[in-house]
């Protein structure tokens, strides 16, 4: 401890005097509380919401609420919250982490700022680790708040969209955090908004929230999916692409035929402009694709996988060149950096131009499965307005929590002292001489009657203690952290006298081991480690699990030269010393300096772990702006938004983007590319052909003129519909379309992008640097191409045509989808559905739009 701490007092000390008068309060109600009638009581609830409605905030009725909530709680669960509790409940309030001993009594402390903050009807969250933990707390705590008249829900892996969506409602919900986060993405994928099962992200409560937002924050959730189209249309489309002839305009085109406003006739199936890198279809070509595809209208918004495609396959046959702007390589295209010369592994072309070249040079074309919604815990988990979290073991990582989660560590003392013994490490040479000794320790504690926990890291090595163990009489159970309701009865069972567990460090957390009278007097649980963990929280977890409320207990590690963390983190001269003693491999050493050595090795690991999940969350920062701009767009389209605005916008932004690609404003405007102008323009918007015009003679006048042009054309298009409203969904279902593909395309490009750009380190180039600049050119890239696709679309729709919405692609499962169970795959009865098929329901109605409907 400093000199500042010692005079001032910890961080944790200071915030306990801030929070002490509240607790006061919560504390001096207790008697008045206790004469009041279970009707009473259960009346309180409506009288805070009245006040909340009439300008009180949550922490002027906080003392009133807690003593609420203590007093059902004694009545209902026969529980009443310690002191300690309720300053934890606090803590929890003010959107902070109470770090509590294991045996504190978390659980119910929860009870205390859920009740407080639901009282706003906007929604509270209890996030747990699994499923067990997230129904056991609801049902058991979920008694105190529906006897204070408060709905409770949960929502469990196998529950259908409609039961989540009525759990959300409730005023407490307890859910796992991967199904919170799964669902978050599911939302955001919704194509109705019936469909969207959470409310606003109000406040969350999380429980070990050092496992949740620290241990299992290198990995982000992922759905994965299989695309509308399998990667055989790119083989197909470069089939047709080769097929189409390449044309070109007949003769010159002149400047005195541009002013003489001649129509230039094209011949081929489709004119390449290099300059733009642009290729149009003409009439014969656009023909010869509809009878390849067997389809009526190739423009019609149905077509849109097909035209997408067509384009891609005839960009890389005819403005693609191998060896130029991309090489083949071990059966791979690798793009070559146009200003260096240089390879550029691991980046691909964006928007299926990539897949394009693959089928065109006759390899492997990629991507059959694809990510279509991935968020990090980092960025998912600060969406909330409020969080909070408990944990046992916090104050390690405390930096971590206020860097990225904006969230400070507040230790609360316990509610009886801890009389644990933690004795020093016991260090071996192997660890043959280790699990000797531990099997030893077991032995010794068995035998008189104390109760033993065995920790380990690995499943291994809990197989191999146990089968040590059967060999010596001693009957066990084994715990692996796979079937978490088994597990949690089993690790409450572990403090009955003589009992002997062997658990995974994370097996059964959550669950209080309590002991009976003999084994408090054969000296309380014995925990043994039989390995140090890369992180010392996990080791103070272990720990932790024995001395709760005041009960004896003991904990010891035993560790070997052999051990990982020892192989290859501890300092050298530790080993040195060793074997210049000569020490044998039976012979146990333990000292202040091998423990302190060890912790040493310890945050030498936690700082490149915290490097580690600090460098995944600079690359998901990137992705995080990009989502949050594409699901608001995408949330207007689903709220029935008037989207008119936003198509006149992209109509104009279309035109000015031609205009600045084509038009040089120091030019006269004789000389402008009115070949590449009508070239870029016309396929999208129908417009009479742009000819020399002497009333428009400046860049802006060209520009001002086509704009209104365009928007009087989109206004004729607008009135041959018989109702505003048809034309309205019509614009709503296609912006969703392609908003869609081209974001789960540009998932796909980015994750690729970043699996390659290491790489780019070459030449001192920072990867996270490159990594933001190439994902900003390829979102502009990707909302360019957006804007393109949708001005196009509803350029060419018709009245009579029926546009539908549907999903773009089929969720195929998540990366966190393995359960505790396999279940056997189920044989099918009846005929397959498809989606176009009339509904069996009889409602006349396709099977997609009726009971198919997601």
């Amino acid at each position: 401890m400093g000199l500042a701490q010692k005079i001032f007092g910890t961080h944790s000390e200071r915030e306990l005097k801030r929070i002490t008068p509240i607790a006061d309060k919560v504390e001096a109600l207790r008697d008045e509380f206790s004469k009041l009638s279970d009707e009473q009581l259960q009346a309180k609830t409506r009288e805070f919401k009245d006040r909340l409605a009439k300008g009180e905030t949550l922490d002027d009725i906080l003392p009133e609420a807690f003593a609420t909530v203590r007093e059902a709680s004694k009545r209902v669960l026969g529980m009443e919250h310690y002191r300690v509790q309720i300053i934890g409940g606090i803590i929890l309030h003010q959107g902070r982490i109470a770090e509590m001993r294991t045996g504190e009594g978390k659980t119910l402390v929860c009870t205390l700022p859920s009740y407080l903050n639901a009282l706003t009807g906007e929604g509270v969250l209890v996030v747990t680790v699994n499923d067990y933990l997230a129904k056991r707390d609801a049902e058991w705590m979920g008694k105190i708040h529906e006897f204070l008249g408060l709905k409770v829900g949960i929502v469990l892996h196998d529950l259908k969209p409609d039961e989540r969506r009525e759990a959300y409602a409730c005023d407490i919900t307890y859910v796992t955090n991967n199904e919170l986060g799964f669902d978050y993405l599911r939302d955001n994928m919704a194509i109705y908004k019936e469909q969207l099962v959470l409310r606003k992200l109000n406040y969350c409560i999380i429980d070990e929230v050092d496992s949740i937002l620290i241990d299992e924050a290198r990995t982000p959730l992922i759905i994965s999916g299989q695309s509308g189209k399998s990667t055989k249309i790119y083989e197909l489309c470069d089939v047709l692409a080769r097929q189409l002839k390449q044309g070109e305009y007949k003769g010159e085109m002149t400047k005195m035929q541009y002013m003489m406003q001649e129509e230039i006739e094209e011949d081929g199936d489709f004119i390449v402009n290099e300059k733009d890198k642009v290729v149009n279809l003409t009439e014969q070509g656009v023909h010869k694709v509809e009878q390849f595809f067997h389809i009526d209208n190739y423009a019609d918004p149905e077509n849109l996988e097909i035209q997408h495609n067509v384009t891609l396959a005839l960009r890389a046959n005819y403005l693609m060149h191998r060896d130029k702007d991309y090489v083949v390589k071990d059966d791979e295209v690798l793009i070559v950096d146009e200003f260096t010369g240089r390879i550029m592994p691991g980046r691909r072309y964006s928007d299926g131009l990539h897949q394009a070249i693959e089928a065109k040079e006759k390899v492997k074309v990629k991507r059959e499965s694809k990510t279509l919604a991935t968020i990090t815990f980092q960025n998912f988990f600060n969406k909330f307005a409020k969080k909070a979290g408990m944990t046992g073991t916090a104050i390690t990582e405390e930096k971590e929590f206020r860097d990225i989660y904006g969230l400070d560590v507040v230790e609360v003392p316990t509610n009886k002292p801890v009389l644990r013994k933690d004795l020093n490490d016991a260090v071996f040479k192997t660890k043959k001489g280790k699990f000797a000794a531990v099997v030893n320790a077991v032995k010794e504690a068995h035998a008189k009657g104390q109760p033993v926990l065995v920790g380990t890291i690995t499943i291994e090595t809990s197989e191999l203690l146990s089968k040590m163990l059967t060999k010596e009489g001693i009957p066990h159970n084994v715990l692996n952290a796979k079937f978490h309701e088994q597990e949690a009865e089993i690790v409450a069972q572990a403090g009955q006298h003589g009992a002997v567990t062997i658990a995974t460090n994370m097996a059964g957390r959550g669950t209080d081991i309590k002991l009976d009278e003999e084994a408090r007097a054969a000296g309380g649980l014995k925990i043994i480690g039989t390995e140090r963990h890369d992180s010392r929280r996990i080791d103070n977890q272990l720990r932790g699990r024995a001395g709760r409320q005041g009960d004896p207990g003991e904990s010891r590690f035993y560790l070997s030269l052999e051990d990982d963390l020892m192989r290859l983190f501890a300092q050298e001269t530790l080993i040195n010393t060793f074997n210049r003693l000569g020490v044998d491999e039976y012979e146990q050493l333990e000292h202040k300096m091998l423990s302190r050595a060890i912790e040493s090795a310890q945050k030498k690991i936690e700082i490149n772990n915290y490097g580690i999940r600090s460098h995944l969350l600079e690359y998901d920062q990137v992705m995080n702006e990009q989502r949050e701009i594409m699901y608001a767009e995408r949330r207007k389209v689903l709220d029935g938004e008037n989207m008119r605005k936003s198509i006149i916008k992209m109509i104009t932004d279309f035109v000015e983007n031609v205009i600045n690609r084509t038009v040089n404003e120091d030019a006269d405007y004789e000389d402008w590319d009115y070949e590449a102008i009508n070239e870029l323009l016309i396929p999208t918007i129908p417009l009479p052909k742009v000819y020399p015009d002497e009333n428009i003679k400046t860049k802006n006048e060209l520009m001002q003129d086509l704009k209104e042009k365009a928007v009087r054309l989109y206004e004729e298009k607008e009135a041959q519909f018989p109702e505003a409203e048809q034309i309205r969904e019509f614009e709503r279902v296609i912006l969703l379309k392609v908003i869609d593909r081209k974001w789960m395309d540009h998932i796909d490009d980015m994750d690729q992008l970043k699996q390659g750009i290491g790489l780019q380190a070459y030449g001192q180039k920072d990867p996270v640097v490159q990594y933001k600049m190439m994902g900003y050119d390829m979102f502009n890239e990707m909302t360019e191409g957006i804007t393109e696709d949708t001005v196009r679309l509803l350029m060419h729709v018709q009245v009579e045509q029926k546009v539908e919405r549907e999903q773009v692609a089929k969720v195929t499962g998540t990366n966190k989808d393995d359960g505790p169970s396999v279940k056997a795959p189920v044989k099918r009865v009846d005929k397959k559905i498809y989606p176009n098929d009339p509904c069996p329901c009889g409602s006349g109605k396709k099977y997609k739009n009726c009971c198919g409907r997601a």
